[in-house]
């Protein structure tokens, strides 16, 4: 990522607002309150050609009652420090403030070049307001407005101007996704941390620090991975502020979606409650590949079949979702943490195997032989080939004299027994029955 410009500024300026404008979709929340966006935050832009990576942060304050201020201003000074351009955003409507200043004079110790950034210019009348921060001594005022989109254009003429080369269109194309899910206050942000060796995500022992889904790339195992770490799902009558948190558990959903494989934390203090299993339902119906973490373990009383009693209720509680690894971890001592990463790759390839017809032929005729669907009506199915159909999530076409007549019990049938010949550990397999 050669080409990152980092928008900063205190609370509540419109930070979030240019970001997703200049992205093209809604990834940051937004809202009125001050202090929603915590973490970075990496969105992929284009002007002109030039393709860049966009950082949004954190309100940067100082002397403050929010108990995330020191966290979000490392933040801000891990943006400015990995940026090409800063753009230091301030407030047409509010004017020149005192944190804008003790800010700018943060912003001049980083030696980087820096756009000053007057946004809420809506109205051609406000944009006359710009004179005051000329005070600020940082060169050209550009007045913008983050919500319709004038002014962004000359704005961006001097950003693109800077970049070393024209950038990579979409750094993220290609690279399989692990999402992080599971409710407020299991360890998500910290496994994240440990992995990568740093602060990139903010910890507090406050269930909702996070509130957007943060990604970072990750290498392992000579491949490279986008973690993504979302906020907490809860249910939606437990949500404390109905918007950023309505917002937030949507976030956590989309990155489901768009993840190759889900990894779901437990409480092992807890152990799998309703909201857990609804987690991974979800992911088995969007057919992702998952792996269950069961963090805290460092905290629950065992002995040497604990591991295995837990695993054989948790197996009971998600039938027929059983075919799920489960690895019981802590992320404070870093018990079996690059284990978990190692399974949640390992079920990517499974995901991704594709078995040779004459395989899967020699292998599940027979087993179709031994024990035939059970006849309906009178009528006798007949499966006479399988094979695997070309779809991203493993899937097989049994191909049979009256598929209408195959019944579910017999499909969980045949799926275990695929599992049982060709693993697909952590997958959920589709079977479908077509007329030969």
């Amino acid at each position: 990522m050669s080409n990152i410009v980092a928008i900063v500024g205190r609370p509540n300026v419109g930070k979030s607002t240019l970001f997703n404008r200049l992205i093209g979709e809604r990834k940051a929340i937004m809202d009125d309150e001050s202090g929603v966006t915590r973490d970075r935050h990496y969105g992929y832009a284009e002007w002109i050609g030039k393709f860049f990576t966009l950082v949004d942060t954190g309100g940067y304050v100082v002397g403050s009652d929010d108990v995330f201020e020191e966290a979000i201003r490392n933040q801000v000074k891990l943006a400015i420090d990995e940026c090409t351009v800063v753009l230091f955003m301030v407030d047409m409507v509010a004017g020149l403030t005192e944190l804008d200043k003790d800010f700018a004079d943060v912003l001049r110790r980083s030696k980087k070049p820096v756009y000053l950034v007057a946004n809420k210019a809506d109205t051609p009348g406000r944009a006359n307001y710009v004179g005051e921060f000329y005070a600020l001594g940082m060169g050209e005022v550009y007045a913008i407005s983050a919500q319709n989109g004038s002014g962004t254009g000359d704005l961006l003429d001097q950003v693109v101007s800077h970049f070393p080369n024209d950038g990579i269109e979409d750094p993220e194309d290609g690279i399989p996704r692990i999402a992080v899910l599971g409710r407020p206050n299991v360890g998500k942000s910290s496994f994240i941390n440990v992995l990568l060796n740093t602060e990139r995500n903010i910890v507090t022992d406050i269930a909702g620090t996070t509130r957007d889904a943060i990604d970072t790339h990750y290498k392992a195992y000579g491949k490279d991975f986008i973690l993504t770490d979302t906020a907490g799902i809860r249910r939606k009558s437990r949500l404390r502020n109905e918007d950023i948190e309505f917002y937030s558990v949507l976030r956590s959903v989309q990155a489901l979606e768009r993840s190759d494989v889900a990894i779901i934390m437990l409480d092992g203090t807890r152990g799998l409650e309703g909201q857990d299993a609804g987690i991974i339902s979800m992911a088995e119906r969007n057919s992702k590949g998952m792996v269950i973490l069961v963090n805290k373990w460092d905290l629950v009383e065992k002995d040497h079949t604990t591991a295995q009693k837990w695993t054989l209720e948790i197996n009971a509680r998600l039938k027929p979702i059983d075919y799920v690894p489960i690895l019981f971890i802590s992320v404070l001592t870093k018990q079996r943490i690059f284990q978990a990463v190692e399974k949640a790759i390992e079920v990517h390839n499974n995901r991704r195997m594709k078995i040779p017809t004459s395989a899967l032929n020699d292998k599940m005729l027979p087993e179709i032989e031994h024990y035939p669907p059970p006849s309906n009506k009178g009528k006798y199915v007949r499966i006479k080939f399988v094979q695997q159909l070309p779809t991203y999530t493993p899937s097989f076409a049994f191909y049979c004299n009256l598929p209408q007549y195959v019944k579910e019990p017999y499909a969980r049938f045949l799926e275990n027994k695929l599992r049982e010949h060709f693993g697909f550990e952590g997958v959920p397999i589709n079977v479908f029955f077509r007329k030969k």
